[in-house]
């Protein structure tokens, strides 16, 4: 993991005119194709402890590293090769000539399924020059492999087509996903209907992050589900799915966490150790095996990457079929006021869909409106409830319906403030301005003082500066506060300034993560460059809750972006 600041065919027909390709095909094995189980086979996680002593063993053969360009990687690529090739898929070698030395991506199909309904499931196959790389992304790699091979010993009837890619160069700036993607034509890119990456799933410390809401991304939830696992999104980034997310492809990225601490909140849901890392020995010499492998984790993540393939590719062709979220799942409002959700629907198999939106369970005093109140699957609508001063205080449930060809809902928990007043207004955050050292902020080093040049404030004489280093970094600043119930207004609000060196106009490189508890109220980037600019946000949501206001800047290797903030306030009335 990288953190910042089809043709019709068994195989792609066409790449990029730069791309030296071999195309290694074989054919299944003799035996007849077996009609669908009546579940995916079950991935024995000893199997992948193999592959994992594989790579330990090619990383320690060859200077203690598989950073790409190096005798170690390409051990790696050359035993993918042979494994696939063996089981009966048709393996593409492609040479990725912007990558660093000898570097080559690693594309199997399986052959059969519709080739316009393609999804593609990968992992990177280098590491850093540090370490062995076992985890980061050993394990993404031998996970995938492992799922892949247990489904072509059960030659499934196959419905959609299933391809899979290890991509060199991950850690040089995702190099190898972004060349194979640039050498897929608009067909092509087309034809994949979802991409989901797996880098980082064994972390010692770590927990299961679902970050997408692709196909993908909504079959590996439900398997977890299914297993009683909790899942988060990450804020973490990057890997490979932004290579393919870029190019307009839904996509995910699936882990168990990096660098980031663990909460304790997490330690509740997952077990570990609050205050340290997921991965202590990310992007370090100690990420070997097998003592840098959660073996828990690891078997978990091969038998929901089966289950997402299975149950994507094989078998009947499926139904048209959608989900239905919302975010924030709750609201806190004084009676005539009014607040806000966003309802997220996604495609979960077949083709997209009108779908229709619908509440129930408003009390008298309450409407519930949607803007649009018809979707698209994949799209998403802006849900109002308001109420009237003749509402009545209380604690409410409201359905919210999606009808298409499937009906489902998702429950929002309303809560009508009692009549006794606002007590406790004001403003909120402590040291606003940060003009007086860092109490009560809690933040990265040398974030918060006397900046000039980029992170020079707007008023006073100190803000809080994120990035601007130009390589990979990670700034965090936040504070918790208390917000007293049964007012009508709760603003947060901060002037932002955005500079950078990037050139792009269309790719977000360097983020800025603004949060108010685990709920992510925007996120900037390089694409966003601009002055000062106020920026406000309504917390009617937490309402009697504290909640921790969080603003987390990501940096990647090269170009600086500075994210300046200054005058903040949470403003209660």
């Amino acid at each position: 993991m990288r953190l910042r600041t089809v043709t019709a065919g068994p195989a792609l027909a066409v790449f990029a005119a730069t791309a030296l390709t071999l195309t290694l095909s074989a054919q299944p094995a003799a035996a007849s194709p077996t009609s669908l189980l009546a579940a995916p086979p079950t991935v024995d996680v000893n199997s992948v402890n193999a592959h994992l002593q594989q790579l330990q063993t090619f990383a320690t053969n060859n200077g203690g590293n598989r950073a790409t360009g190096t005798a170690g990687h390409t051990a790696t690529t050359t035993y993918l090769q042979q494994k696939l090739q063996a089981a009966g898929f048709t393996v593409t070698v492609q040479t990725c000539t912007t990558c660093s030395g000898s570097a080559k991506n690693i594309i199997a199909d399986w052959p059969g399924g519709d080739t316009s309904n393609t999804y593609m499931f990968g992992a990177h196959s280098d590491g850093v020059s540090a370490g062995p790389g076992i985890n980061d992304d050993g394990s993404g790699t031998a996970t995938l492999l492992e799922a892949a091979l247990q489904l072509a010993a059960n030659h499934p009837t196959m419905t959609n087509h299933l391809r899979f890619g290890w991509w060199a160069g991950e850690e040089q700036g995702l190099i190898g996903s972004k060349f194979y993607v640039n050498s897929l034509t608009t067909a092509q890119k087309t034809a994949i209907k979802a991409y989901g990456t797996f880098d980082m799933v064994a972390s010692t410390n770590g927990g299961y992050f679902v970050t997408g809401t692709d196909a993908i991304a909504v079959k590996l939830r439900a398997y977890f589900t299914s297993i009683n696992v909790p899942t988060e999104t990450s804020t973490e980034c990057c890997s490979d799915d932004g290579s393919f997310r870029n190019a307009g492809i839904p996509s995910s990225i699936n882990s168990t966490g990096a660098s980031f601490t663990k909460t304790s909140a997490q330690v509740a849901k997952w077990g570990g150790t609050a205050g340290q890392a997921y991965d202590s020995c990310y992007h370090k010499a100690c990420d070997s095996y097998p003592s840098n492998i959660n073996t828990t984790s690891l078997g978990r993540w091969a038998n929901a990457e089966e289950y997402a393939l299975w149950t994507l590719t094989t078998g009947s062709a499926p139904a048209n079929d959608f989900s239905v979220s919302l975010s924030p799942g709750t609201g806190a409002v004084n009676p005539g006021s009014s607040t806000t959700a966003t309802v997220s629907t996604a495609t979960t198999s077949g083709s997209a869909q009108t779908v229709t939106l619908t509440s129930s369970g408003a009390p008298a005093g309450v409407s519930v409106s949607f803007s649009p109140a018809s979707v698209t699957s994949g799209g998403s609508s802006t849900m109002t409830v308001a109420t009237t001063t003749a509402a009545a205080p209380g604690s409410y449930t409201i359905t919210v319906t999606g009808t298409g060809s499937a009906v489902h809902s998702a429950s929002y928990t309303l809560t009508l403030n009692g009549t006794g007043g606002c007590t406790g207004a004001g403003q909120k955050l402590g040291n606003p301005g940060f003009e007086t050292a860092t109490t009560p902020w809690t933040a990265s080093s040398g974030v918060i003082g006397a900046n000039t040049g980029d992170g020079s404030p707007r008023t006073g004489t100190r803000d809080a500066w994120l990035d601007g280093y130009g390589s990979t970094h990670t700034d965090t600043l936040s504070q918790s506060v208390t917000l007293p119930a049964g007012c009508s207004a709760y603003t947060l609000s901060f002037y932002l300034k955005i500079s950078t060196a990037e050139t792009t106009t269309t790719s977000q490189y360097d983020k800025l993560t603004v949060q108010a508890g685990t709920t992510t109220l925007q996120v900037f980037s390089n694409l966003n460059a601009s002055a000062y600019t106020l920026r406000s946000y309504n917390l009617a949501a937490f309402a009697g809750q504290t909640v921790t206001i969080k603003f987390t800047g990501a940096e990647d290797s090269s170009l600086k972006t500075s994210f300046v903030i200054d005058d903040t306030a949470l403003t209660v009335s």
